[in-house]
């Protein structure tokens, strides 16, 4: 993988712009996984989560990124891609209950406040298919203007909870665009 910054590879970026409030949400995608990362394992839900986002949100604005299932590494590029004004950033990974998922805790040591209903949402979502959905610690919250939902690392989990999240997710984007009320 090509990496343009010491702490992170970088994937392709389609769009442009500094997340202005007119125009397609401006969109991240942080995939968390050592095996990724390492090589040994092909990044599917990453690529499904900029798929799914493109087609659903219409914005072709969409940057994706993998890091190992590091707290400080995962943290960096949050607070970086808010400062950068992403409109939504979502992870794919790290939100078990194994030592190493660590996703929900650099999430929630960079959120200036939690979104709990989101993160309620996919658990709902993903606990009628499987039960194991009642061991996500995946967490949702707002830094700065910015949305950051963290996502399972399989594919088929980040399918239901992108689908759970898109009756909410454009409106949600727009109420912190704008800072306006309901």
């Amino acid at each position: 993988m090509e990496q343009t910054e010491p702490t992170a590879n970088t994937g392709t970026e389609t769009g442009a712009g500094a997340g202005a409030e007119a125009g397609p949400a401006k969109v991240a995608v942080l995939t968390v996984s050592d095996g990724v990362w390492e090589g040994r394992r092909e990044d599917l839900s990453g690529r499904l989560a900029v798929q799914v986002l493109a087609e659903r949100l219409g914005t072709g604005r969409i940057i994706s990124r993998v890091v190992p299932d590091r707290q400080v590494m995962i943290e960096q590029v949050l607070r970086q891609w808010a400062a950068e004004g992403y409109d939504l950033v979502v992870t794919s990974g790290g939100t078990g209950i194994s030592p190493t998922d660590v996703t929900p805790q650099a999430t929630l040591a960079v959120i200036d406040y939690q979104v709990p209903g989101l993160a309620e949402l996919m658990r709902i979502q993903s606990f009628s298919k499987t039960p194991m959905a009642a061991l996500s610690r995946a967490v949702a919250g707002v830094l700065g203007r910015t949305l950051i939902v963290n996502l399972p690392g399989s594919p088929r989990g980040v399918q239901e909870c992108l689908d759970a999240l898109m009756p909410v997710l454009p409106h949600a984007i727009e109420q912190l665009r704008t800072g306006g009320g309901h």
